[in-house]
């Protein structure tokens, strides 16, 4: 197909912009939290591989984390197994965990590893129990009791919370030229698995590796303001201020914490960005405009 001169030029602008970015992220990692809608719209989630994909390919060095809440609970509900939640998380006993493992180590994580592969980049997938990645503990979660005095801790099961993090094999693959995808599955004393929330296990793996970025793909635009409006950068003292007034609230909390620790924890940035624009990634890392907001540490 022969481009017309507009089409030309138009594309020699978009490269040309990319440039200076390109070279600023050159052997630079990127932790990047796919999920939501990019994880089951078909063209999302090739555009999603391809964009890893050249990433890669112009030096950078992504890693990815993935979700699947929703393709669990659908495999739950096949098998009649009952989907509990307490305080927002799955409460997972042995036989939810086994489900848990075969959904994001096996389905899920193999299916992106093969979008990016076809896509012509070398990935690699693996949970957090491989070669101890992740090293986890048990998640107790506190609710308020109807006497008003202590909280109750109440037992949600194989859910976890991540302990430490072995940067090793990460750093293996990173420096063989292959793209490491990454279930949040963490292994505990005595060899127990634990489910763990995609976002923290991005946060804390993004601090380990010292990355430049943490970037965690969402269903809303990014961060906005009490009229609406996207707020296209952060510094964690900001973000704070909006918490307490109530701007920043319910499900994009856990996200805006994750994100804050990970930029108090030395990583350079952290981009919450809206996964359901086409080629997200690439818009927020190679344009001057961006698909979201920019949170970074204050000074």
């Amino acid at each position: 197909m022969t481009l017309s001169r507009d089409d030309a030029m138009n594309v020699a602008r978009v490269l040309t912009e990319a440039l200076p970015y390109i070279q600023r992220f050159i052997g630079k990692t990127i932790v990047i939290k796919y999920g939501g809608n990019a994880m089951v719209d078909e063209a999302l989630k090739a555009g999603f591989a391809r964009d890893v994909t050249l990433m890669k390919l112009v030096g950078m060095n992504p890693v990815v984390v993935h979700g699947g809440g929703p393709q669990i609970g659908n495999l739950l509900a096949e098998l009649n197994i009952e989907s509990r939640f307490e305080g927002g998380m799955r409460v997972t006993d042995s036989k939810t965990m086994d489900v848990v493992q075969m959904v994001l180590g096996g389905l899920v994580n193999k299916e992106i590893v093969g979008l990016i592969n076809e896509s012509g980049g070398r990935a690699l997938g693996l949970t957090g129990k491989d070669a101890t990645l992740i090293r986890a503990r048990k998640m107790l979660i506190e609710k308020a009791s109807s006497d008003l005095k202590s909280p109750e801790i109440i037992d949600i099961g194989h859910v976890g919370e991540v302990e430490s993090i072995d940067r090793k094999v990460i750093d293996m693959l990173v420096t063989s030229d292959i793209i490491p995808v990454v279930a949040p599955i963490g292994v505990g004393p005595d060899n127990t698995s634990y489910n763990i929330n995609a976002d923290l296990v991005a946060g804390k793996l993004a601090e380990a590796l010292n990355a430049e970025k943490l970037l965690l793909l969402t269903d809303v635009p990014g961060i906005q303001n009490e009229d609406g409006k996207l707020i296209s950068t952060l510094d964690d003292r900001e973000v704070d201020k909006l918490i307490q007034r109530g701007v920043i609230t319910g499900g994009m909390l856990p996200k805006i914490d994750c994100a804050l620790q990970a930029v108090r924890g030395g990583v350079t940035t952290a981009q919450i960005i809206d996964g359901r624009v086409a080629h997200a990634v690439l818009l927020e890392l190679l344009t001057d405009e961006g698909v979201g907001t920019m949170i970074s540490a204050g000074l």
